[in-house]
Parts: C-alpha cells; sequence; structure tokens
C-alpha cells in the first residue's frame, strides 16, 4: 500500500489553503471532502470580510494570524487576481455608553499591529459614511473584503498545479494507527489510504474528526458548538463604501452592513446556537434585524430588507467567552504527524493562508 506524505481532511478554504501550501512535485497529498465540491459550508456562507485584527487578544492566534493572513491575501489579490478590495470599516458607537468599548479595541487593534486606526468624532462620520449616526466611530482603512469563492478557486488551483489530489464525496469513518501512520476508511472507498501526516482541517465535524482518532474531545477542549448567522439583504443601494459595525455583541460582532463587488449590501449575522444543519431564514427575524441597524442607520425602512443567506460556525465556546484557534500537532497527545485545527470561526477566512503556514510549520513541511 503506498504511503501518503499528507492528507488534509476538508476543502473549506483553510484546508485548501493547508493543501497549496503542503503541496509540491516531489510529496503526495491528498484532500478529503465529503461534499461535491469545496467549500459548500462556513466558507461559503460569511460575511467575505478581512479583518484587521481589532477583536482578538494581543498574541493570541487570531490576532496574530488575523493581521498576518490580511496582508497576504490582498498580496493574492494584487498578484492572482482574486477580488478583494480595502473598504474601510467604521465601527460606531450608538450611545455615549458605547465609546469606551472602542476605545478598548482601538487599543487593542494597535497592540495587534493594525495599522491607521483613528477615532473620529459625529461630524466626521458623514463624510466616511453617508447616512450614518452615531456620537463616535472607530476607523479602521486596512478592513476590507473578499470574493471568498474566487480565493477558494486559487487555492484549488494551486494545489492542483503542485499535484495535490482531491477526493470529492469522500467522507473518512474510521482511523487506525499502523506502525506511526494513519490508516483512514473512507465512505465508499473499498481500501483505505495510510497517511504519514493528517490536517484536520474539517470546519464543523473537526471535533468528530479528531474522536474519530481515538482522542478526547471533552478532555481536550476540543469541542464545537454550532452557532447559525442569518443576513437580509437591503432593497435599495445605500451611499456607503465603507463596512459599517455596531459595538460587538457577545456571541457574535454585532448586526452590521457590510457590501459585495457589485455594490449590493447585506445586514447580518445574529448569532444563535443550533444543533443542525439548517439554512432557512427566519422571516419574523426582519424587524429585529431593522431595529438593530437602525440605530447607526436612521433612515431604514423595514421593507427595505429581504431574506438573505445563513451559515454555521464552529466555535468552541458556548457562552460568548473568548477561546482562540485550536491549531494544534498532537504528538503530545500520542497522535504525532497529527495536526488538528478546531474551532477556525472567524478570522478563519481572513487568517487561511497564515494558517496554513502555521499548520505546515508544526509539521516542519518544506517551503
Amino acid at each position: 500500500m503506498e504511503t501518503i506524505d499528507a492528507v488534509v481532511i476538508g476543502a473549506g478554504v483553510v484546508g485548501l489553503a493547508v493543501a497549496a501550501r503542503l503541496a509540491r512535485p516531489d510529496n503526495n497529498v491528498v484532500v478529503l471532502e465529503r461534499h461535491p465540491r469545496h467549500g459548500l459550508e462556513t466558507s461559503s456562507r460569511n460575511s467575505e470580510v478581512l479583518h484587521a485584527g481589532l477583536y482578538y487578544p494581543p498574541g493570541s492566534l487570531k490576532a496574530r494570524l488575523c493581521v498576518a493572513g490580511r496582508g497576504r491575501i490582498y498580496e493574492i489579490g494584487r498578484r492572482h487576481g482574486v477580488f478583494c478590495r480595502r473598504t474601510g470599516k467604521l465601527l460606531v458607537a450608538c450611545a455615549a455608553e458605547e465609546v469606551a468599548k472602542l476605545e478598548s479595541l482601538l487599543a487593542q487593534g494597535q497592540a495587534n499591529g493594525v495599522a491607521g486606526l483613528e477615532m473620529v468624532g459625529p461630524s466626521d462620520i458623514p463624510g466616511l459614511a453617508p447616512g450614518v449616526r452615531a456620537v463616535a466611530g472607530l476607523w479602521s482603512p486596512e478592513t476590507g473584503i473578499v470574493d471568498s469563492e474566487e480565493l477558494m478557486r486559487h487555492f484549488l488551483a494551486q494545489a492542483q498545479d503542485s499535484g495535490a489530489i482531491f477526493l470529492w464525496n469522500s467522507e473518512l469513518v474510521a482511523v487506525e494507527r499502523k506502525a506511526g501512520h494513519y490508516l483512514l476508511k473512507i465512505n465508499g472507498m473499498a481500501d483505505p489510504i495510510l497517511a504519514r501526516c493528517v490536517i484536520n482541517a474539517a470546519g464543523l465535524t473537526s471535533d468528530r474528526v479528531a474522536a474519530l482518532a481515538g482522542m478526547d474531545t471533552a478532555a481536550a477542549g476540543y469541542r464545537l458548538h454550532w452557532f447559525k448567522g442569518e443576513y437580509f439583504n437591503l432593497r435599495r443601494t445605500l451611499p456607503i463604501q465603507p463596512l459599517v459595525y455596531p459595538v460587538p455583541a457577545t456571541h457574535s460582532l454585532g448586526i452590521h452592513l457590510t457590501i459585495d463587488r457589485q455594490g449590493r449590501h447585506r445586514l447580518g449575522p445574529n448569532a444563535f446556537a443550533v444543533s443542525s444543519l439548517d439554512y432557512d431564514i427566519d422571516l419574523g427575524l426582519r424587524r429585529s434585524f431593522h431595529e438593530a441597524a437602525s440605530r447607526y442607520l436612521p433612515e431604514l425602512k423595514l421593507e427595505d430588507l429581504t431574506p438573505g443567506t445563513a451559515g454555521i460556525r464552529p466555535k468552541l465556546s458556548s457562552d460568548g467567552s473568548f477561546r482562540d484557534f485550536v491549531i494544534a500537532e498532537e504528538s503530545a497527545r500520542g497522535w504525532p504527524g497529527w495536526v488538528n485545527l478546531i474551532g477556525i470561526e472567524s478570522p478563519g477566512l481572513t487568517a487561511s493562508p497564515a494558517i496554513a503556514d502555521y499548520a505546515a510549520n508544526l509539521l516542519e513541511w518544506p517551503a
């Protein structure tokens, strides 16, 4: 049986970035994806925002890899034609008691190395975001947007050009240890795959994949909690180019206003715990979305909102407390050559190329 140098489980944006980083003409890399194509879960159901790095504690993986990944994606856009744009982002305080939170985010962002951050007053806001009302704002010029599908296709093509093999409709169902390697059994495949290294980038089911290998995910703190987020589109075009965010909520960054490459606006997401992959939109929430956004968009009308999309994020915390990414080579737990990527929620899209580098470095993989 041929030994595969590395198997990547999951072809979302992070798994694709990992495959692109690991694949070389002198090794063999296989990617397993349980769906018929790449990016059908979290990677294609999000705000498509390139985050600056404001929200994460200094020194955390989220902070470091967000800042590094954002720069890498802007460079990918410049060199390879993947759509991304620095739109800038205005975080707004709609009441005086929220200003201190903006000041805290300013200090945290500066500690994380985010350039160009500045506090702005109410007289500055119309020039940055016409129609937005707030008592103060935090301006982040490095925030932007990216076409997540184009970015995923870029990583997919890069991986395939370097020899990576993608196995679609291939779900991992069992893992066995064999002479220091991993025997991976795939649903519908008669023969298992023998892998020297495994990178678990399975997103929403990454904790279950770790459990298949025999890890006690509860004891390790790897148990995931699914949180759904819904979006409403706006019927009319607003004269606002930057993204507009309120102060963060407990489980999300609040009902914010984003823009896509065609100039269309949408609001969201909310955040609530779910136990199944249900992407329906609750139309009854339109009024609560309108009320949340009207705090900073006073001219917004209820009839402006139409149902959009929904996504589900894999969170390591169920109570809103901060949990960092898990990016761990598991030799210390007895699984050498196995790398877990668990809890890769926001800013996972932004951080994806930096996450790939980090995982490769854990495996001491050649550049």
